[in-house]
């Protein structure tokens, strides 16, 4: 558990001291923060070709589901009228 300090019994070396360790905890959070963006974009340029393959995939399927749609479609329809 973190110490609670009271600054305005610090001195100055100690404050100074104090801002310096703040001010590296800041660059220590900006580079994490910069690897895990890195990282998260490599991942994201990683599986970019395998979703639109998928997407490539998907779209093809539909479009032959709507082409067997209108063909029954049109089955049924056809056998409706020779039947009447």
């Amino acid at each position: 558990m973190a110490q609670s300090i009271n600054i305005t019994e610090l001195n100055l070396p100690q404050l100074e001291m104090l801002k310096n360790q703040l001010d590296q905890t800041a660059e220590d959070a900006k580079d994490f923060f910069k690897r895990k963006i890195d990282f998260l974009t490599k991942q994201m340029e990683k599986i970019q070709p395998a979703l639109q393959e998928k997407h490539a995939m998907k779209q093809a399927v539909m479009e032959m589901m709507g082409q067997k749609i209108q063909q029954l479609t049109a089955l049924g329809a056809a056998q409706a009228t020779a039947k009447a």
